[in-house]
């Protein structure tokens, strides 16, 4: 298929390199200097500086959105009513009104979207997933996480820190993250309390979330979203009746990517334990698009697709409706 990319920062770039069996056939970005250089890499691209004109290219089948969060909605709504299949960042949109528009045009259409939420690809995920489906550790009780940064200097003069442009703060970047892997394990919430406040950062937007989330099952996830851990971190622990996975890192900054499950044993007392680490690089956004390739061919719904952002983006706005912001 060819694909073209608009946005080509940071995850632009990465999302280049993930395209196996397909044609990279333009990039886009407002910097042009940007656009060319991604082109360059590949050859026959073309680079432009106005995603206008390339959504409707007759050569373009796929249209990756890695924009800022205030135009993912604007250009991922273009993509598809120009019938073509569209990759979208997380978290999709700033708010989930924006992402309305986008899931009826999808429908008459009839293209596929998929949201960036590539942390249920991570290796330890994958086998998380795998423990959970295969009833390893029982019916599922309640998770808990924590994901945080420590920020750079000049942290809250980025677009992060202008509500306008990325619509909230820690909650909705990498707090996101959390929601929709909660929500991947546990189902729908009907229940949300939390919190959402600036400590450190001289921001407009929260630099700490803390959420509780219930199911109807009253199933719980124990969340924390914050920019100032200091030091990177990351833990997502779920607990079964029979037993408990716990996940830590995510390489790099975040230290060595690593799941232990702790199997309950019939008497109880101490678990036995197996531990899996992943010290070789991170593949989630090579096996996320193959996935979404799989969507493509198959015909299937995306998963996490525009819904499961739909969803996480009203955790995210009704914490900040208590929490004032």
């Amino acid at each position: 298929m060819n694909i073209a990319i608009i946005g080509c920062g940071f995850i632009g770039q990465k999302r280049a390199k993930t395209l196996v069996d397909c044609k990279l056939v333009a990039c886009v970005d407002q910097i042009e200097q940007r656009a060319l250089d991604l082109a360059a890499g590949y050859p026959g691209c073309l680079a432009f500086t106005d995603w206008r004109d390339v959504v409707n290219r007759p050569d373009v089948s796929v249209v990756i959105v890695s924009t800022l969060h205030a135009s993912l909605a604007e250009i991922g709504l273009a993509a598809v009513k120009a019938g073509k299949h569209v990759l979208m960042e997380k978290p999709g949109a700033r708010r989930a009104a924006e992402l309305d528009p986008i899931i009826i045009a999808a429908t008459k259409n009839d293209v596929m979207i998929r949201v960036g939420f590539n942390h249920r690809y991570h290796r330890a995920f994958r086998k998380a997933r795998e423990l959970v489906d295969n009833n390893e550790i029982g019916e599922l009780m309640f998770l808990r996480a924590r994901y945080g940064h420590g920020g750079r200097v000049g942290y809250d003069t980025e677009w992060r820190a202008q509500p306008e442009l990325s619509g909230g703060g820690e909650l909705i970047d990498q707090g996101v993250h959390l929601i929709d892997l909660a929500r991947w394990f546990l189902g729908d919430f009907s229940e949300v309390q939390g919190h959402a406040h600036t400590y450190y950062w001289n921001m407009a937007v929260d630099d700490n979330g803390f959420l509780m989330l219930k199911t109807k099952n009253k199933q719980v996830a124990f969340l924390h979203a914050s920019c100032t851990e200091w030091k990177n971190t990351f833990s997502f622990e779920i607990y079964g009746k029979k037993g408990k996975i716990d996940i830590n890192g995510l390489g790099g900054s975040y230290g060595v990517e690593r799941i232990t499950y702790y199997k309950m044993s019939a008497q109880m007392g101490p678990p036995e334990t197996f531990m899996w680490e992943y010290p070789m690089a991170d593949d989630s956004w090579e096996f996320e698009f193959a996935e979404f390739m799989k969507d493509i061919r198959q015909k299937r719904t995306p998963q996490p697709g525009i819904q499961d952002a739909h969803a996480a983006l009203k955790i995210v706005e009704e914490i900040y409706r208590i929490s004032n912001i």
